[in-house]
C-alpha cells in the first residue's frame, strides 16, 4: 500500500510558484506577526467619517489634521445639537479611554460631553495654542460588550466651540477574571482561633460581637486565624482584611488561600479604636479553600482582626473552556483537570500562541511547570476514579532520544505509586517532515501522555498531587489530567475463541504470527477472536479479512508495536475491532516505513469502536473500497501524522463520538485522492491541539459533512475546519460544516507567512463550484480571522447561515475569492479587524438576521 502523506504536507509544494505565494500573501493583506490572541483592541475614528449632525460638519481649513479633515460647527449656533456619532465594537466589558484630539484656539478651556457604553461625563479641552495647534486628552470611560454607541457631543451645559480631528478607542482587555461575586464577611472571632489568637472586645468600632487580638510577641510563629471559604471557581479574587494597628507603624501578617501564602502589610492607624481595610488579591481553587491569617516567624504582628471579606470568582479563568454545550463534541468515560486551575506551587506558563513555545502546545494554552524540588499540582476528584491518563512534558536529552524520569503522586497524603514519564516520544526538530536531531532546530512536539491506575478506587473529594518529589530528576510541565474507572476487564465473549487457547500469549514475545494464525483459524469457525487482559507484542500487520477482534477493555487489553511497524491491515471483508488499546513505538514520522494503527480496505458495514490509539503513524487510513464503516469511541493521542484519514473512494464512513488529541498533521481529514470521498461524516468529536494541520478537513469529494464536533488549540499551519481543493479532486456535491464549536483555533502557515481563519474555504487547485453550507458554527476567540475565504479560484456557491463569531485577533470575515455566497442570522463581535474584509471580486448576498458587520 502506498503511503502518501508526505504529499498532502502542508509545505508548498513545486506546484506553488514563487510568484503565486507572493499574489497570495499581497493579495490577502496577511499579517506576519506572531500568532497572539485577541487582547485589548485600539482603533482610530476619524470624526469627520463618523456620523455628524446638528450643524456638526467635516472642514480642512486648519491644517495639522490627520484624515481627510476635521470636524468644524461645535459652535454656539449649534449648542444643543451638534453631535458626532459612531459605533465601536468592544470584545469585552469594562474600563476603556477614549482619546480625543482636538484643537482650542479660543484661549480658554471648553467642554464637550463624551458618551460610551451608556454613560456619559463632560470632558474639558484646555486651549492649544491656535487653530492649526492640536492636542490630545484621554477619557476613562466604561465599555459595554459587543456595540457601543459612542458620542461626542455639544449639549445645553456645554461651552463647545473647539474642533474634533480623531477618536482613538482603545476597548478593554479579557480580563484575568471575571467579575466577583458579592462578598462575604467573615467575622474573625466567629473563625477558628489557635496559637493564642483569641476575640476580644477592648476596643470600640468593630463589627460582630468582637475581634481577634493575641497576634502578639509572646505568640509569634503560632498565632492563626482559619476558615473555609468556599468559590464556585477557580481564579482571581480578592480577600479584604479589616483591622487596626495602634503601634504607630506598618506591621505584617501572612495570609494563605487556595494553597499559597503571601506577605500582607497593614500600614498604622490612628489608634486601637480607627479601623482601616486592605485588599489583597489571591488565587482560589475551585470548591473548598482554607484561608488563614497568621502571625509567622517572618512577620512582626501585634495588630487586631476585626473581620475578613472574601471576594470569589463567578467563572472559570482558564482562558480554557467554559462548560461544553450540549450536543457538540465527543461525550468520554473520563473527567479532565486542567492543572493550572488546581491548587499549585511552582509557575503557571502561558497563555501564549507563538509558535514553537510549550505554552501554545498546551491545553488552553496554559500549563504548570514544576522544577523546584517540593512543587506540585494538586487537583480534587470530583467523580471516582481508579486511573488517571497525564499530558505532560519533559525536556529532551541532546541525543534527540528522550529522557526517562518518574513523578511522585498522592491522593490526600498517602503516596501512589509513582508515574512513569519519558520525553521518547515527544521533541522533533528540524525541517517537515521533522527529525529527533536537535541540532536541526525548531524542536516543537512538546507534549506526551502517559496512563497509570492505582489499584484502588479514589472517592469523589479525593484530593490527587502530583508532585516533584527528591527522587523525580527532571523538570515537569503538567498540562491536564484525565481521570476515570476503568471498569473491569471483560472475559470471553459468546462468539468469540479466546486467543489464549490457539497459542497467542502477552508479553514481550513477538506474536504476529501467531496472532494472525489465531484470526485465521477462528475465522474458519465461524468466531470471532478474543485478546484477554494482557500486552502482546507485534511487529508487523495483523491481517483482518471479514474477522472479528476484540480485547477485555482500553485499559486491559494492549497490542504494542516495534519500531515504526505493528498495527491492524483491513484486506476486505465486514470486520469488527473494538475494546482494546494499540500503542506504537514511533519516535519520528516515516511514511514510507511506519504503520498506521489501523489502514486498509474495510469491505463493507465494518466496525471499529472503543480503541485507544497513540504513538503510531497515524490512527486511522482507511482506502477503498470502503463503504458504510462506522468508528466510534475512540482516543487518538500524539500519532505522527494523522489522526483519522478518509482516503480515496471511502463511502458512507462516519467517525464518531472521538476524542483525537497531539496528532501530528490533520486531526481528521477526508482526502478525495484518485478519487471522491462520498456521504461520509465527521460527527460529535472533540479535537484538541494538532501540532500540525487542521482540526477537520474536507479535501474534496461528495456529500460529506462536518457536524457538531468541538475543535479548540490548533498550533501551526492550521484552521479549525478547512473545505479545501489544495490535494486531490474537485467537489461533486454539497459539503456540509455545521453545528461545529471552534475555540481558539487558526494559525500561522509559517511556510506562506500567511495567517489562516478558524473556519477556512480554500478553493486551490481548483475551482469550488458546488454549494458549500457552514450552518450554526459557532467561533470563539479565533487567532486569526473567523472565517476566510480565499485563494484566487472561485467558490460559487457558498451558504452560510448561523454563524457566530465572537472575538477574533484579525477580521470577523475575510477574503481574496472570486464568487459569491449568501450570508444569513450570521453575528459578529469582538474583531481586532475589521468585521468585513473581503477583495477579488467576492459577492456577498445579504439574507436577514446579520449583526456586527
Amino acid at each position: 500500500m502506498s503511503k502518501l502523506h508526505t504529499v498532502k504536507s502542508l509545505r508548498p509544494t513545486a506546484a506553488i510558484s514563487a510568484a503565486m505565494l507572493l499574489a497570495l500573501t499581497g493579495a490577502l493583506s496577511y499579517s506576519l506577526a506572531t500568532p497572539a490572541p485577541a487582547y485589548a483592541a485600539t482603533s482610530t475614528l476619524e470624526a469627520e467619517s463618523a456620523t455628524l449632525s446638528g450643524g456638526a460638519v467635516s472642514e480642512h481649513e486648519h491644517a495639522g489634521y490627520t484624515g481627510s479633515g476635521y470636524v468644524g460647527g461645535l459652535t454656539d449656533a449649534n449648542k444643543s445639537r451638534a453631535t458626532i456619532a459612531a459605533t465601536v465594537q468592544s470584545a469585552y466589558a469594562g474600563a476603556g479611554t477614549v482619546t480625543v484630539r482636538y484643537s482650542n484656539g479660543t484661549g480658554s478651556a471648553k467642554t464637550l460631553t463624551l458618551s460610551a457604553g451608556g454613560t456619559a461625563k463632560q470632558v474639558t479641552l484646555p486651549a492649544t495654542g491656535g487653530w492649526a495647534s492640536w492636542s490630545t486628552i484621554d477619557v476613562p470611560v466604561t465599555f459595554k460588550q459587543s456595540a457601543n454607541t459612542l458620542t461626542l457631543a455639544f449639549t445645553s451645559n456645554d461651552t463647545g466651540n473647539v474642533n474634533i480631528d480623531n477618536l482613538k478607542t482603545t476597548t478593554p482587555e479579557q480580563p484575568d477574571n471575571p467579575t466577583p461575586t458579592e462578598p462575604s464577611t467573615l467575622e474573625a472571632e466567629s473563625a477558628t482561633l489557635s496559637g493564642g489568637a483569641v476575640s476580644e472586645h477592648e476596643h470600640a468600632g468593630y463589627t460582630g460581637s468582637g475581634y481577634v487580638g493575641g497576634l502578639t510577641d509572646a505568640n509569634k510563629s503560632r498565632a492563626t486565624i482559619a476558615a473555609t471559604v468556599q468559590s464556585a471557581y477557580a481564579g482571581a479574587g480578592t480577600v479584604t482584611v479589616r483591622y487596626s494597628n495602634g503601634t504607630g507603624s506598618a506591621k505584617t501578617l501572612t495570609l494563605s488561600a487556595g494553597g499559597t501564602a503571601k506577605q500582607v502589610t497593614l500600614p498604622a492607624t490612628s489608634g486601637w479604636a480607627s479601623w482601616s481595610t486592605i485588599d489583597v488579591p489571591v488565587t482560589f481553587k475551585q470548591s473548598a479553600n482554607t484561608l488563614t491569617l497568621a502571625f509567622t516567624s517572618n512577620d512582626t504582628g501585634n495588630v487586631n482582626i476585626d473581620n475578613l471579606k472574601t471576594t470569589t470568582p463567578t467563572g472559570s479563568t482558564d482562558p480554557g473552556d467554559p462548560t461544553d454545550p450540549s450536543g457538540v463534541g465527543a461525550t468520554v468515560p473520563f473527567t479532565t483537570y486542567e492543572a493550572e486551575a488546581g491548587t499549585v506551587k511552582g509557575s503557571t506558563i502561558g497563555p501564549d500562541r507563538t509558535y514553537l513555545t510549550v505554552a501554545s502546545e498546551a491545553s488552553g494554552r496554559k500549563a504548570v511547570k514544576l522544577t523546584q524540588t517540593g512543587d506540585y499540582v494538586e487537583i480534587k476528584l470530583t467523580k471516582p476514579a481508579n486511573a488517571i491518563n497525564l499530558r505532560y512534558s519533559l525536556p529532551d536529552s541532546s541525543d534527540g532520544k528522550g529522557i526517562d524520569a518518574t513523578l511522585s503522586a498522592y491522593a490526600d497524603g498517602k503516596a501512589l505509586p509513582d508515574l512513569q514519564l519519558t520525553s521518547r516520544y515527544a521533541w522533533v526538530y528540524g525541517a517537515y517532515p521533522y527529525t529527533n536531531t536537535p541540532g536541526e532546530g525548531q524542536g516543537h512536539r512538546f507534549f506526551d501522555e502517559t496512563r497509570a491506575t492505582f489499584g484502588q478506587t479514589l472517592p469523589a473529594g479525593t484530593v490527587l498531587r502530583l508532585q516533584k518529589d527528591n527522587d523525580d530528576t527532571a523538570s515537569y510541565t503538567l498540562d491536564l489530567v484525565e481521570a476515570e474507572e476503568t471498569g473491569t476487564a471483560a472475559t470471553l465473549p459468546s462468539g468469540y475463541v479466546s486467543a489464549a487457547d490457539l497459542g497467542v500469549k502477552p508479553g514481550s514475545q513477538d506474536v504476529t504470527a501467531a496472532l494472525n494464525n489465531a484470526l485465521n483459524t477462528a475465522k474458519n469457525q465461524g468466531k470471532g477472536l478474543f485478546l484477554p487482559v494482557g500486552t502482546y507484542t507485534i511487529s508487523d500487520h495483523i491481517n483482518l479479512s471479514g474477522m472479528k477482534l476484540r480485547g477485555a477493555g482500553v485499559w486491559h487489553t494492549v497490542l504494542r508495536g516495534t519500531g515504526l511497524k505493528g498495527g491492524l491491515f483491513g484486506q476486505g471483508g465486514t470486520s469488527t475491532v473494538e475494546d482494546l488499546m494499540i500503542d506504537g513505538q514511533n519516535t519520528v514520522r516515516d511514511d514510507a516505513g511506519g504503520q498506521a494503527a489501523i489502514e486498509g480496505d474495510f469491505g463493507t458495514g465494518s466496525v471499529i469502536k472503543n480503541v485507544w490509539i497513540q504513538h503510531t503513524k497515524v490512527g486511522l487510513w482507511i482506502s477503498s473500497p470502503t463503504t458504510g464503516l462506522k468508528a466510534s469511541d475512540l482516543r487518538i493521542r500524539n500519532t505522527y501524522a494523522d489522526g483519522v484519514n478518509l482516503h480515496g473512494a471511502v463511502k458512507d464512513t462516519v467517525i464518531s463520538n472521538s476524542s483525537i488529541r497531539g496528532t501530528g498533521d490533520d486531526a481528521l481529514a477526508m482526502w478525495s485522492d484518485g478519487a471522491a470521498v462520498t456521504n461520509s461524516a465527521f460527527r460529535n468529536n472533540t479535537v484538541q491541539l494538532p501540532t500540525l494541520a487542521n482540526g477537520a478537513a474536507v479535501y474534496g469529494g461528495n456529500g460529506n459533512s462536518v457536524e457538531n464536533n468541538l475543535i479548540s488549540d490548533t498550533v501551526v499551519a492550521a484552521a479549525g475546519i478547512t473545505v479545501s481543493t489544495r490535494f486531490g479532486e474537485p467537489f461533486s456535491g454539497t459539503t456540509t460544516v455545521s453545528g461545529n464549536l471552534l475555540r481558539r483555533t487558526g494559525s500561522k502557515e509559517v511556510n506562506w507567512n500567511s495567517d489562516l481563519g478558524a473556519l477556512w474555504i480554500y478553493a486551490d487547485v481548483h475551482d469550488i463550484t458546488q454549494p458549500v453550507v457552514l450552518k450554526n458554527n459557532t467561533v470563539e476567540d479565533s487567532t486569526y480571522s473567523g472565517l476566510l475565504i480565499s485563494w484566487q479560484k472561485q467558490v460559487s456557491d457558498l451558504r452560510v447561515d448561523g454563524l457566530v463569531i465572537n472575538k477574533t485577533g484579525a477580521n470577523g470575515i475575510e477574503g481574496n475569492a472570486a464568487g459569491k455566497g449568501t450570508f444569513s442570522n450570521t453575528k459578529i463581535t469582538g474583531t481586532a479587524g475589521a468585521a468585513l474584509n473581503m477583495t477579488g471580486g467576492f459577492t456577498i448576498q445579504r439574507g436577514s438576521g446579520n449583526a456586527g458587520w
